[in-house]
Protein backbone atom coordinates (compact mmCIF):
# COMPACT_ATOMS: atom_id res chain seq x y z
CA UNK A 1 0.00 0.00 0.00
CA UNK A 2 3.03 2.39 0.84
CA UNK A 3 4.40 1.80 -2.61
CA UNK A 4 1.23 2.61 -4.30
CA UNK A 5 0.77 5.65 -2.09
CA UNK A 6 4.20 6.47 -3.47
CA UNK A 7 4.02 5.63 -6.98
CA UNK A 8 0.69 7.53 -7.44
CA UNK A 9 2.40 11.21 -5.59
CA UNK A 10 5.63 10.69 -7.60
CA UNK A 11 3.34 10.80 -11.38
CA UNK A 12 1.01 13.42 -9.76
CA UNK A 13 4.47 15.48 -9.09
CA UNK A 14 5.80 14.58 -12.44
CA UNK A 15 2.34 15.43 -14.29
CA UNK A 16 2.53 19.02 -12.82
CA UNK A 17 6.45 19.77 -13.78
CA UNK A 18 5.45 19.25 -17.09
CA UNK A 19 1.90 21.62 -17.09
CA UNK A 20 2.74 24.83 -19.00
CA UNK A 21 2.38 28.01 -18.00
CA UNK A 22 -0.55 29.78 -19.96
CA UNK A 23 0.31 33.03 -21.71
CA UNK A 24 -1.65 35.06 -24.13
CA UNK A 25 0.49 38.21 -24.72
CA UNK A 26 4.09 38.10 -26.22
CA UNK A 27 6.13 41.43 -25.86
CA UNK A 28 9.02 42.93 -28.22
CA UNK A 29 10.95 46.11 -26.95
CA UNK A 30 12.68 48.92 -29.52
CA UNK A 31 14.20 51.87 -29.88
CA UNK A 32 13.30 54.78 -32.35
CA UNK A 33 16.19 58.03 -32.61
CA UNK A 34 14.24 61.10 -32.25
CA UNK A 35 17.76 63.01 -32.47
CA UNK A 36 21.40 62.94 -31.62
CA UNK A 37 19.97 63.41 -27.55
CA UNK A 38 16.61 61.66 -27.97
CA UNK A 39 14.44 58.49 -28.24
CA UNK A 40 11.57 56.43 -28.08
CA UNK A 41 11.92 53.19 -26.04
CA UNK A 42 9.11 51.01 -27.75
CA UNK A 43 7.66 48.31 -25.58
CA UNK A 44 4.92 46.32 -27.72
CA UNK A 45 2.32 43.78 -26.36
CA UNK A 46 1.20 41.49 -29.26
CA UNK A 47 -2.05 39.62 -27.29
CA UNK A 48 -3.85 36.52 -28.97
CA UNK A 49 -7.22 36.97 -30.08
CA UNK A 50 -10.44 36.94 -27.25
CA UNK A 51 -8.00 37.97 -24.69
CA UNK A 52 -6.85 41.98 -23.23
CA UNK A 53 -4.60 43.53 -21.29
CA UNK A 54 -5.29 46.99 -19.26
CA UNK A 55 -4.55 50.30 -19.70
CA UNK A 56 -1.77 51.94 -17.67
CA UNK A 57 -4.52 54.57 -16.43
CA UNK A 58 -6.51 52.33 -14.59
CA UNK A 59 -8.78 52.99 -11.97
CA UNK A 60 -7.37 51.31 -8.87
CA UNK A 61 -10.12 48.90 -7.07
CA UNK A 62 -10.27 46.62 -10.09
CA UNK A 63 -7.91 44.62 -12.17
CA UNK A 64 -4.02 45.01 -12.28
CA UNK A 65 -2.86 47.93 -14.52
CA UNK A 66 -0.28 47.31 -16.93
CA UNK A 67 2.88 49.16 -15.52
CA UNK A 68 6.63 50.03 -16.30
CA UNK A 69 9.17 50.49 -13.97
CA UNK A 70 12.72 51.35 -15.49
CA UNK A 71 16.31 50.92 -14.23
CA UNK A 72 18.08 53.77 -13.01
CA UNK A 73 21.27 54.39 -14.85
CA UNK A 74 23.51 57.76 -15.70
CA UNK A 75 23.61 57.02 -19.48
CA UNK A 76 19.55 58.33 -19.54
CA UNK A 77 16.51 60.40 -17.92
CA UNK A 78 13.05 59.23 -18.25
CA UNK A 79 11.20 62.06 -19.84
CA UNK A 80 7.40 62.40 -19.26
CA UNK A 81 5.44 58.98 -18.42
CA UNK A 82 5.03 56.15 -20.54
CA UNK A 83 2.20 56.69 -23.18
CA UNK A 84 -0.03 54.88 -24.59
CA UNK A 85 -2.81 54.73 -27.35
CA UNK A 86 -6.51 55.64 -26.57
CA UNK A 87 -7.74 52.21 -25.20
CA UNK A 88 -11.06 50.16 -24.96
CA UNK A 89 -13.41 51.18 -22.44
CA UNK A 90 -16.35 48.92 -21.04
CA UNK A 91 -18.18 47.45 -17.74
CA UNK A 92 -16.93 44.61 -16.71
CA UNK A 93 -18.85 42.16 -14.54
CA UNK A 94 -16.27 40.26 -12.56
CA UNK A 95 -14.71 43.88 -11.47
CA UNK A 96 -17.98 45.80 -11.21
CA UNK A 97 -16.16 48.88 -12.54
CA UNK A 98 -15.59 50.17 -16.52
CA UNK A 99 -12.62 49.43 -17.52
CA UNK A 100 -10.06 50.27 -20.15
CA UNK A 101 -7.49 47.84 -21.80
CA UNK A 102 -5.80 46.88 -25.29
CA UNK A 103 -6.82 43.67 -27.50
CA UNK A 104 -4.47 42.29 -30.09
CA UNK A 105 -1.83 44.65 -30.59
CA UNK A 106 -0.59 47.67 -28.31
CA UNK A 107 3.10 50.09 -28.26
CA UNK A 108 3.43 51.35 -25.43
CA UNK A 109 5.91 54.33 -25.40
CA UNK A 110 8.62 55.85 -23.15
CA UNK A 111 10.67 59.27 -23.98
CA UNK A 112 14.24 59.14 -23.06
CA UNK A 113 17.00 61.40 -22.98
CA UNK A 114 20.20 60.12 -23.70
CA UNK A 115 23.47 61.24 -21.76
CA UNK A 116 25.53 58.30 -23.70
CA UNK A 117 26.35 57.38 -27.16
CA UNK A 118 25.50 53.66 -26.69
CA UNK A 119 23.73 52.01 -23.63
CA UNK A 120 21.05 49.73 -22.53
CA UNK A 121 18.01 50.59 -20.94
CA UNK A 122 16.66 48.05 -18.69
CA UNK A 123 13.18 47.51 -16.76
CA UNK A 124 10.29 45.18 -15.81
CA UNK A 125 7.14 45.47 -16.19
CA UNK A 126 3.85 43.84 -15.25
CA UNK A 127 0.73 43.60 -16.58
CA UNK A 128 -3.09 41.26 -16.00
CA UNK A 129 -3.93 39.28 -18.79
CA UNK A 130 -7.98 38.73 -19.07
CA UNK A 131 -10.15 37.04 -21.64
CA UNK A 132 -14.42 37.22 -21.19
CA UNK A 133 -13.94 33.94 -19.13
CA UNK A 134 -11.21 34.47 -16.84
CA UNK A 135 -8.22 36.44 -15.89
CA UNK A 136 -4.34 34.87 -15.26
CA UNK A 137 -2.27 36.61 -12.25
CA UNK A 138 -0.48 39.46 -12.81
CA UNK A 139 2.74 38.55 -14.43
CA UNK A 140 6.21 40.31 -14.47
CA UNK A 141 8.44 40.28 -17.19
CA UNK A 142 11.77 41.72 -17.47
CA UNK A 143 13.22 43.74 -20.87
CA UNK A 144 16.48 45.56 -22.32
CA UNK A 145 16.51 47.68 -25.24
CA UNK A 146 19.96 47.94 -26.83
CA UNK A 147 20.75 52.12 -27.58
CA UNK A 148 23.03 53.00 -30.03
CA UNK A 149 22.84 57.22 -31.55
Amino acid sequence: MKKLLLVFAAMVLCSSAFAQIESHVKWAYAFKKINDKEGVVLLRATIDEGWHIYSTTLKAGGPIKTSFTFAKSPDYILNGKVAEPKPVTKFEKSFGMNVTYFENTVTFQQKVKLNAKKTTIKGKLEFMTCNDQKCLPPDDVDFAVAVAL
